[in-house]
């Protein structure tokens, strides 16, 4: 009975947090590694689910050990990517976020490869017309950057705007893959 009344408090927990997964689970073992891209650094930081970070830049993350090794499939599909080889990515993610932010970024990873969609389009496709904001902070806080393509989302005009490694490189990556830029 004990145990019953435990597993409802971690599922009760693991609800109210918003995370789809139990915070008080064993961590997973963390590893980075980085890459150097054409449009500069990047650090990957894969768990045992999946890859759970690709970010801007040479991050420090102490909780991670590097591994090489591991996260060589990645660098493999991402060169492949700046090559102009390949428009999607077939890797497992490990995706954390709230069931919103969660929502928004499955629904840009059917963004196609070449095309674009506005804040307002990615709210809509959701079901939550009104949240073209929310939309947009959810985009700023993708944690995998290109694989989760938030670099095809742009304003309801066209034109670019924010983006996490700056707005040259979401301009690279959009001519990259031939979308239309205006």
């Amino acid at each position: 009975m004990a145990s019953e009344s435990r597993g409802k408090a971690r599922g009760a927990r693991r609800e109210a947090s918003g995370l789809g997964y139990d915070p008080t689970a064993m961590a997973d073992s963390l590893c980075i590694d980085r890459f150097d891209s054409p449009v500069g650094p990047l650090t990957l930081v894969l768990s045992d689910a999946g890859l759970r970070s690709l970010e801007f830049g040479r991050r420090e993350h102490p909780e991670c050990v590097p591994d090489p090794a591991r996260l060589a499939p990645w660098r493999s599909q991402l060169k492949e990517y700046f090559a102009g080889r390949r428009q999607e990515f077939t890797l497992p993610l490990d995706l954390r976020g709230t069931d919103f932010q969660k929502r928004c970024w499955h629904e840009l990873l059917k963004i196609p490869y070449g095309q674009t969609r506005s804040y307002r389009e990615v709210a809509n496709a959701i079901g939550k017309p009104k949240a073209v904001r929310a939309v947009g902070t959810a985009n700023g806080q993708n944690p995998v950057a290109i694989v989760v393509p938030c670099h095809r989302v742009i304003a309801s005009d066209g034109t670019l705007c924010g983006y996490g490694g700056g707005l040259r490189i979401k301009e690279e990556l959009l001519r990259l893959e031939g979308a239309r830029l205006f």
